[in-house]
C-alpha cells in the first residue's frame, strides 16, 4: 500500500517514527515533509500535500501530523475528496475507516505518544470501510465536495 505522510515541525518526530514503522510493515511510504523539527513551517502546506496526494492517486491513504492534529486536519479536509479524521486512539481510528471511510488519518504529536499513534495507525489500516447505512452518508459527503466548487 502507498501511504503519503506529511507533518509540520511539531509533528516531525512522530512522522519519522511512522515512516520507519510503515516501511517495516511493508508499505511504500511517500514522505512529503517537513524535513526537520527545528525550522518552523506551516501545517496547511503539508495537510494539503497529503490530501492532494491521496485524491490524485499518488497514494492510497495519507497520514498528516501537527502538534494538535487540528490544524492539519482542517487543511487536509479543504481538498475536495479528502475525508480526514483527527483521531486520538485505536478505537477512533478504526471507526473513522469503518463509519466515515476516512482516507487521511490525522494525529496530534503533542497529544498522543508513539505507542498510541502506532496502535491507531495499525487499527486504521486494518479496518474495513462499512457498507449499509454508511454508504448514504459517504455519498452526502461527496455531494458536499461537489457543491464546494460552485
Amino acid at each position: 500500500m502507498r501511504i503519503a505522510l506529511g507533518s509540520d515541525h511539531a509533528g516531525f518526530d512522530l512522522k519519522a517514527v511512522l515512516v520507519s514503522t510503515l516501511s517495516e510493515w511493508g508499505h511504500e511510504v511517500i514522505d512529503l515533509g517537513t524535513k526537520n523539527a527545528t525550522d518552523s513551517v506551516d501545517y496547511p502546506d503539508f495537510g494539503e500535500a497529503v490530501g492532494r496526494s491521496v485524491v490524485e492517486g499518488r497514494a492510497d491513504y495519507g497520514i498528516a501530523i501537527c502538534g494538535s492534529g487540528i490544524g492539519i486536519s482542517i487543511a487536509a479536509n479543504k481538498v475536495p475528496g479528502v475525508r480526514a479524521a483527527l483521531v486520538h486512539d485505536a478505537t477512533s481510528a478504526r471507526l473513522s475507516r469503518e463509519h466515515n471511510h476516512a482516507n487521511v488519518l490525522c494525529l496530534g504529536a503533542r497529544l498522543i505518544g508513539e505507542p498510541v499513534a502506532i496502535d491507531a495507525v495499525a487499527a486504521w489500516l486494518g479496518a474495513t470501510p462499512g457498507e449499509g447505512r454508511h454508504i448514504g452518508r459517504i455519498e452526502k459527503l461527496h455531494a458536499l465536495d461537489e457543491r464546494a466548487g460552485e
